[in-house]
């Protein structure tokens, strides 16, 4: 069986959610197969495909292949790029892969449903690919367009799959195939509680800037948290810091992004991580501070509760919440029972459970 992963969303500088969910997948069954695991079938082969050869210094030491860009005009001809390499099965962390003329068993991703609640598209995407975007989503039709061209449909949570159901996005069966922490991340509770004593009074949030993620409401907390400092750790372009600058006050640091050991130093020593989202498709940076024995105040949506049960959570739009559960933080016994419970919760999902799963799917199409 010759297994052709999507990886033409893979970032040349710093992974995003899909980019990091793309490569950790990879990783993960590039490691069922050096270790020659059960589960993996004889002859089975993993090839990547990518678009442009930058993305490899992302991504695992696995043998790839070249096509064009998804965001291009040959989109619609990928299929048939990709039958010249003969796959058993492609599978995309998209949905938006053209399948004309395929030859092979098609797995598509659906990771939320985000987009229809909040139509602003990421900033970085070509202004042709922008207006497209808010067309497709003031309908739910095109979506099922997409999905039912698929032998099967992965999604990332138990809260999006019930949504895919309720808008009868697909007839094809839905698996759930969930982000994680990565491997060897989940610290001992001994460290956890060890660390929990010298944590400092500085605040994480990590994540976009969009308008659905609620960082105004973590701005306005840190008015009633002096003695504290919130670091806004991602990439920001100049509109959004400008914003966010005039509601901001001293307590209130933009670092423009961060590289991956200096994010985890700040798990490591951070009161808290949060995050005031009104949507999300799985929230992995709530996994990989639970991960790393930081506790977690978040929004209490429906994804957050699935993945994190034992977390604080905060109305999305009420600061002076998120500020008192920063309080109660403060209070040692409520701090490692925080930390312990979400080493619990983060403990729930692993890349190499979710590779196993998608190798399963793959298997049965």
């Amino acid at each position: 069986m010759k297994l052709i992963i999507d990886a033409r969303y893979t970032r040349t500088d710093y992974h995003d959610g899909i980019s990091r969910y793309t490569a950790s997948l990879i990783d993960a069954l590039k490691n069922l197969v050096d270790t020659k695991h059960p589960e993996v079938p004889a002859g089975f082969e993993l090839v990547m495909a990518i678009s442009d050869p930058a993305q490899l210094k992302m991504l695992p030491d696995v043998p790839h292949v070249k096509i064009c860009s998804p965001t291009g005009s040959l989109e619609l001809l990928a299929a048939r790029q990709l039958n010249k390499f003969s796959p058993d099965v492609v599978f995309s962390p998209m949905q938006t892969i053209g399948s004309v003329g395929r030859k092979f068993k098609l797995l598509l991703t659906l990771h939320d449903l985000i987009y229809y609640d909040y139509p602003t598209p990421p900033s970085f995407l070509p202004m042709t690919v922008r207006w497209g975007w808010r067309a497709f989503h003031t309908s739910f039709e095109p979506q099922r367009k997409l999905l039912n061209r698929a032998d099967a449909v992965v999604t990332v949570s138990q809260t999006t799959a019930a949504q895919i159901a309720e808008h009868k996005l697909t007839k094809r069966p839905v698996h759930i195939v969930p982000n994680a922490p990565q491997p060897g991340s989940i610290i001992g509770a001994d460290t956890a509680i060890e660390r929990a004593e010298r944590r400092t009074k500085h605040l994480l949030y990590m994540g976009s800037f969009m308008p659905y993620k609620g960082v105004e409401t973590l701005v306005e907390a840190m008015k009633l948290l002096p003695d504290y400092q919130l670091h806004l750790l991602s990439k920001i372009n100049s509109a959004d810091h400008m914003h966010l600058s005039a509601l901001a006050g001293t307590n209130v640091t933009f670092h423009n992004g961060v590289d991956e050991s200096d994010y985890r130093y700040m798990l490591s020593s951070a009161a808290a991580l949060l995050t005031a989202s009104h949507a999300e498709g799985y929230g992995l940076p709530v996994v990989e501070a639970l991960a790393a024995g930081c506790p977690v105040v978040i929004s209490d949506i429906p994804i957050f509760r699935e993945i994190a049960p034992h977390a604080f959570f905060a109305a999305a739009d009420q600061p002076e919440d998120f500020a008192q559960h920063v309080r109660w933080l403060e209070d040692t016994d409520i701090q490692s029972t925080q930390v312990l419970n979400g080493l619990e919760d983060a403990a729930a999902y692993s890349w190499q459970n979710s590779a196993l799963t998608l190798l399963r799917v793959i298997k049965d199409l």
